[in-house]
């Protein structure tokens, strides 16, 4: 049975568990979970659970990843290759053989090619798997055949920016160490639903050493109900909360002044910068009442095993690397990063160091061919010369792990664009989504556990394996297969880096790290690549090249994990960007025309797109919802459960409401992401979403939308 032990027949024709397989979750989430899988058969599992001999997953896991079984034998699975027959959208299907609709990809291209030049085409990708071999071999057939470059803005830009510009480095104190804390900040993330296994730690602490658990974040979350002390923020102030701390921290002498001379750039002009950034000042910015700050402020201040758990919902907010940067500064001016169980942590990306070269194909990687910021597909598509940059018209995609005519912002220009008679497009899916809908050729594709691949996990310090445990169903076929295919197709299979399996890349990468091979890393089934204590709290220096903490960073000059190439043109009002840790109101802010602020946050059986369509997850989330103040309710006359309808310049969308006074007036909460066809007339949440870059370097924000809210006419 690939990589378990042999399965007992007996056991099979009992309904018995025939064997344990180990594998790691796949999924867009820091946490790429360690997992131990019940093999049923040669082709189907049963339950999933985390793996307990890992520290950090610690044998805990989301409950939609447990109910894995759910999803892998779905009976809406695609199996079998399709090539669209009726219109576009319209949902008539002709079968295929893979073959077939391999050899009619690579004619298309190649046509694309021929009338436009090689830019014409674009592969579009993203997280929807985490491996490295499925999810970035993409880039071997890009750079080998020269079609266009792709931005990454969705996620990371403006929450690895705002802490690399402080800290020099996308590293931190181990995750792990919140149980060993006092007080752990979780901020800007909502763990039980996203990263559950963040909880884990922080609980131990709680239990084992009595520590105070605060979160910070924008509504009541499943996460802010289990917390000890709740600071409730209006969307996008984060900074102004957290000057006001610091500013709290001076002024009773609750700064590590020692620390802060060894470590950080300046900070006597931060003393000062933040005279005038009082409690006072800071509530009318961000909600958050006086006392509360204050108290906030003298619990850090007096805690020196605080841990700040700094999330993603940074990176969702238009001036999110300021208010990255500014979150993180607490943890310096505190010197909280001197004690096991302190300092602070995003991701530790920064320690992997697996070499990529030959999976990517960098050898023939051009970075003067254009680039296309995968948010703005929809200008893209529609054709606006900006967008372009400076390159021909797209007519010719290959989309793997994502699904854009779902997750990206401005919906009405994506579908318009997908829609578009001389463009051709390819999905290669496990689902029919709503990308897959717009398709002209739709390949089945594996799921994590019928193929390899290794992970690596950004919240946390351990690789993990994922061999392949379970046959697929006849037609699916890897990511790997099809670029593979498609080389072959296309006349660069010699181009190297190509001709190799999957073990074999992942041979080369774990050898190159000095870590074995693909058989011996499955015995171990991860490795711990966590820094020394001293490197992790940076008490060794930062990662600047002084080894200070920048206060006063280089918003233009310092490099980040994600700056875009000078070809990608202004990334957002760089200009407008504080010398010191601020707030800075570059947010879409609420106006007489659009009251309210919306934010389109993670729902908790639902996965981005993914998990849409398996029916326990549906079934908990019920229907889309719009989570509404009571009081702005009853001003607009909306009752709980009423039709509503909400909207902006880019569109409008209706669904139901549901009152709830988690969240500061003035602000409605949308959990998702719902297929658009969840939603009356078929437009989703994105319909109203921008795909603005933000400052300094890209980045899309997502939960920063102002909007029209009424009551819907029956």
């Amino acid at each position: 049975m690939n990589d378990a032990t042999p399965i007992d027949s007996a056991l099979i024709d009992s309904g018995a568990v025939a064997a344990i397989g180990h594998s790691a979750c796949p999924h867009d989430c820091p946490s790429t979970c360690a997992l131990e899988v019940e093999l049923l058969s040669h082709n189907r599992i049963g339950r999933v659970r985390g793996a307990a001999g890992n520290s950090y997953t610690a044998g805990v896991i989301c409950a939609k990843v447990a109910r894995y079984a759910e999803r892998i034998n779905h009976p809406g699975r695609l199996l079998k290759p399709l090539i669209r027959a009726g219109a576009k959208g319209e949902g008539q299907w002709k079968d295929a053989s893979f073959e077939a609709a391999l050899d009619l990809i690579a004619e298309k291209f190649d046509r694309a090619e021929s009338k436009f030049g090689s830019e014409t085409v674009w592969l579009n990708y993203y997280a929807g798997t985490m491996g490295l071999v499925q999810r970035d071999g993409i880039h071997r057939l890009r750079h080998a055949k020269r079609y266009s470059n792709q931005f990454d803005s969705f996620c990371t830009n403006l929450a690895w920016t705002g802490f690399t510009m402080g800290a020099g480095a996308l590293r931190g104190s181990d995750p792990r160490e919140m149980a060993k804390s006092d007080c752990v900040v979780i901020w800007g993330t909502n763990a039980v639903s996203t990263q559950v296994n963040v909880m884990t730690h922080a609980m131990r602490a709680r239990k084992q050493r009595g520590a105070k658990i605060v979160v910070i974040d924008i509504y009541d979350t499943p996460t802010m109900k289990q917390a000890d002390i709740k600071v409730l923020l209006k969307p996008g102030t984060d900074g102004a909360f957290a000057c006001a701390v610091m500013h709290v921290l001076f002024r009773e002498g609750l700064a590590d002044r020692d620390y802060l001379n060894k470590y950080s750039d300046d900070p006597a002009g931060l003393e000062s910068h933040l005279q005038d950034r009082t409690p006072q000042w800071a509530e009318a910015i961000c909600g958050v009442p006086v006392a509360e700050i204050e108290a906030f402020a003298r619990l850090v201040g007096t805690t020196k095993r605080s841990f700040f758990r700094l999330g993603y919902g940074f990176t969702r907010q238009r001036n999110g690397a300021v208010n990255m940067h500014a979150a993180l500064s607490l943890a310096v001016v505190t010197g909280s990063y001197q004690y096991e169980g302190g300092g602070a942590f995003h991701s530790n990306s920064d320690i992997f160091r697996l070499d990529k070269t030959l999976l990517e194909g960098r050898k023939h990687f051009d970075p003067s061919l254009r680039w296309l910021d995968q948010s703005k597909i929809g200008r893209v598509l529609t054709g606006e010369a900006e967008a372009l940059n400076g390159g021909p018209p797209i007519t010719a995609m290959l989309i793997q792990n994502t699904n854009p005519a779902n997750v990206t912002p401005e919906q009405r220009k994506v579908i318009e664009g997908f829609k578009r008679e001389d463009l051709f497009v390819a999905v290669h899916e496990q689902f029919m989504t709503d990308s897959a809908k717009l398709a002209d050729v739709v390949l089945p594709a594996t799921m994590f556990l019928e193929h390899d691949d290794i992970y690596r996990g950004g919240g946390h310090q351990h690789i993990v394996l994922g061999p392949k445990l379970v046959d697929p169903p006849e037609g699916p076929k890897p990511n790997h297969h099809v670029i593979e295919g498609l080389a072959k197709r296309l006349g660069v299979s010699d181009r190297e880096g190509f001709g190799l399996t999957e073990r074999e890349h992942i041979d080369i990468m774990l050898k190159k790290r000095g870590m074995g091979d693909f058989d011996s890393f499955k015995a171990d089934k991860w490795a711990d690549l966590q820094p020394d204590f001293n490197t992790a709290h940076f008490l060794d220096g930062f990662g600047h090249k002084d080894g200070k903490f920048r206060f006063r960073p280089d918003w233009t000059g310092t490099p980040a994990a994600n700056k875009p190439p000078k070809r990608m043109g202004p990334q957002g009002p760089v200009d407008q960007l504080p010398e010191f840790p601020d707030h800075v109101d570059l947010i879409e802010s609420a106006d007489a025309d659009h009251p309210f602020r919306l934010a389109t946050s993670p729902a908790r059986s639902f996965l981005n797109s993914t998990f849409a369509e398996t029916p326990s997850s549906t079934a908990k989330e019920k229907r889309p919802e719009l989570m509404i103040h009571p009081d702005d309710a009853a001003a607009l006359g909306i009752a709980d459960g009423d039709r509503v309808q909400l909207g902006n310049g880019r569109g409008e969308v209706a669904m139901h409401a549901g009152l709830d006074a988690g969240q500061r007036r003035g602000v409605v909460i949308h959990e998702g992401l719902w297929p658009n066809s969840a939603f009356e007339a078929g437009e989703g949440i994105n319909t109203l979403t921008g795909a603005d870059s933000c400052a300094p370097y890209g980045g899309t924000a997502f939960h920063d939308t102002k909007v029209w809210l009424r009551r819907a006419e029956v």
